[in-house]
């Protein structure tokens, strides 16, 4: 096996161990309640403050590759995620837990750019397709598991193996990564942008706490429409200073690049139905339809099915359709599946619901491999570092607010119209969203990146 693909197999390693431990908390909640005594609103923090922190140093993770070097930051973020997943299973009270997610939150925002940094950073435009390929399984994989081995590990372990679980994934991977990475050189001191990070960390604060705010069972929707235009405020304040300043945190220049750009922007869109679309189908199917947690968890599993289902074929059926083509179909697929979502009705088999989400699963994995393959093809490798730094920043924000996005739009339906029809506007809004980056991709070329794919 050549070196290349086994260090893109720790890399995926890694991300997968993040991606999970980001997720996998939410079925333990309540026996963490119930071992701290504490409230089920009180331990949901774990999950917020743990987005939250990963959200706000990721800016510092391309910085910090060029300063000491992707493998020293690597290694370091590993170690660090690998400590505190056991100071999390030790932690003698709620506090103590609080903290340790924090600090998993910092070494995941250094540990993912980071890893994907290292795979991509000088790989040629050809070879991105493939790398790329084994960099998504994670995000499809892990969102699928994470209900089952959090619940599994919960019921018939106890809470804490949900964090003991990384600790051996963390030790192999840092001493395979001590062996098999090579050690890189630093780039030229460069003084640090602390205006930048500020502001930039400020605008991803405010934001995701505005989304958490707005998803809470009785949202407070003045303070968080407040938050929510602070955010977007302090946002173009950041485009300004990144345009601007002498020598910015992050470059964004590779935002002129129109395959680049596009995976940004649609992109985002796409992020942002990825992180809402389960969320909805579960709280429909249960407070609609009145179906059972379990129930309602095996139909929406259809949708993870769908992802890893189609994966193995995705490079080929790029490779065959050209990135524009793969891009338009895969999204033509999550528009008409959401729209027949959207008319589900209590009478509607759970055959043809199953069926829709599996559909919807596949036109997400096509559609992420092809924005993800396609979005540093015409990249200068000199610019990968600012552009992943800034795909990392967008894909976090873009997830983080979608589930307050669409619980917003299924609120202000509720007013005019029952409930059921609330939530099939809901699922017709987030099916509708694909028309956005249909359009952006279809005004492109059918030439799209066409010199990272082996035609």
């Amino acid at each position: 096996m050549p070196k290349s693909i086994k260090i893109a197999l720790l890399m995926a390693a890694s991300l997968f161990m993040e991606i999970l431990d980001g997720t996998i908390v939410t079925t333990a909640l309540p026996k963490i309640a119930q071992t701290f005594g504490e409230t089920n609103a009180t331990v949901a923090l774990l999950v917020s403050v743990y987005l939250i922190t990963v959200a706000v140093f990721i800016p510092l993770s391309g910085w910090l590759a060029r300063r000491f070097g992707q493998r020293r930051i690597w290694l370091t973020a590993v170690l660090l995620f690998t400590a505190s997943s056991l100071g999390s299973a030790l932690a003698p009270n709620f506090v103590v837990l609080l903290g340790m997610r924090m600090l998993q939150g910092l070494a995941g925002s250094l540990m993912t750019p980071t890893a994907r940094l290292i795979v991509l950073e000088k790989t040629a435009p050809k070879d991105l397709l493939k790398m790329m390929s084994y960099l998504i399984w994670p995000a499809l994989i892990a969102p699928a598991i994470a209900p089952v081995v959090g619940g599994a590990l919960a019921t018939y372990a106890s809470w804490h193996w949900i964090f003991l679980i990384n600790v051996p994934i963390g030790l192999m991977s840092w001493i395979i990564g001590l062996r098999l990475l090579t050690p890189d050189q630093p780039a030229p001191r460069t003084s640090f942008d602390l205006l930048g990070f500020i502001e930039i960390a400020a605008a991803s604060l405010l934001l995701l706490i505005s989304a958490d705010s707005a998803s809470q069972a009785h949202p407070n929707w003045w303070l968080s429409l407040a938050l929510f235009i602070l955010g977007l405020a302090t946002t173009a304040l950041v485009a300004y200073h990144l345009t601007h300043a002498r020598a910015p945190l992050f470059a964004v220049s590779a935002l002129k690049i129109p395959s680049f750009r596009i995976s940004q922007t649609g992109g985002s869109i796409l992020w942002l139905s990825v992180g809402s679309l389960p969320y909805l189908l579960t709280v429909y199917l249960q407070t609609v339809l009145h179906w059972s947690a379990l129930a309602a968890g095996s139909l929406v599993i259809f949708i993870f099915i769908g992802n890893i289902g189609i994966k193995p074929f995705t490079t080929a059926l790029i490779e065959r359709l050209g990135y524009r083509n793969a891009i338009i179909l895969a999204l033509a697929l999550i528009l008409a599946s959401g729209l027949g979502l959207g008319l589900m009705q209590a009478t509607m088999p759970a055959a043809w619901i199953a069926a829709l989400a599996t559909v919807s699963g596949v036109g997400r994995s096509l559609a992420l491999t092809a924005y993800n393959g396609v979005s540093l093809t015409e990249v200068a490798f000199e610019e990968r570092n600012s552009a992943n730094t800034l795909s990392a920043v967008t894909q976090t924000l873009a997830q983080g607010i979608g589930v307050a996005v669409v619980t917003l739009v299924v609120s202000l339906a509720g007013i005019f119209m029952p409930v059921n029809a609330a939530y099939q506007v809901g699922f017709a809004f987030l099916a509708v969203l694909m028309l956005a980056p249909i359009i952006e991709v279809w005004a492109l070329p059918k030439t799209l990146g066409e010199q990272g794919l082996h035609r």
